[in-house]
């Protein structure tokens, strides 16, 4: 249990980190994301700035990481078995762009917005637990 805290600790502070630049970001305001993905309408450029700033964090976090032989707070890196481009992963990209779009919401801005305490957004995060669930059931009845 003793060595678990600082990995807790550290889990919580950078969750808090996130969901609190979600928040100053814009990421929460459904409406603004939706602004930002239609490009061809009334296009609201602003969250330009987030994914250029996301992409700078998680560009040094691999840098920082490929330099290292073992993670900070566990025994290995959890990296995906394959790089391939199958059916499954653009299937389930489109499925995600589209429901981003539809909804303005993705999990993390979405489980961020619960405690804004919308109906919209609990509907939203309750489908998306929903749509989890089967698909895990799916798939271990597919694969």
């Amino acid at each position: 249990m003793r060595n678990s805290v600082p990995k807790i600790a550290t889990a919580l502070v950078s969750g808090l980190i996130f969901g609190l630049g979600l928040s100053l970001s814009g990421m929460l305001d459904p409406v603004r994301v939706q602004g930002f993905l239609d490009v061809f309408g009334a296009w609201d450029p602003s969250l330009a700035f987030v994914l250029g700033g996301a992409v700078v964090v998680a560009f040094l976090g691999v840098a920082v990481s490929r330099r290292l032989s073992k993670p900070v707070f566990d025994r290995e890196f959890h990296l995906p078995g394959t790089q391939t481009i199958d059916r499954r992963l653009v299937v389930g990209s489109a499925l995600f762009g589209i429901g981003w779009g539809i909804a303005g919401f993705c999990p993390g801005p979405a489980i961020s917005a619960l405690a804004l305490g919308k109906v919209e957004v609990i509907v939203f995060v309750f489908a998306m637990v929903l749509g989890m669930v089967a698909h895990d059931r799916w798939a271990g009845q597919v694969n």
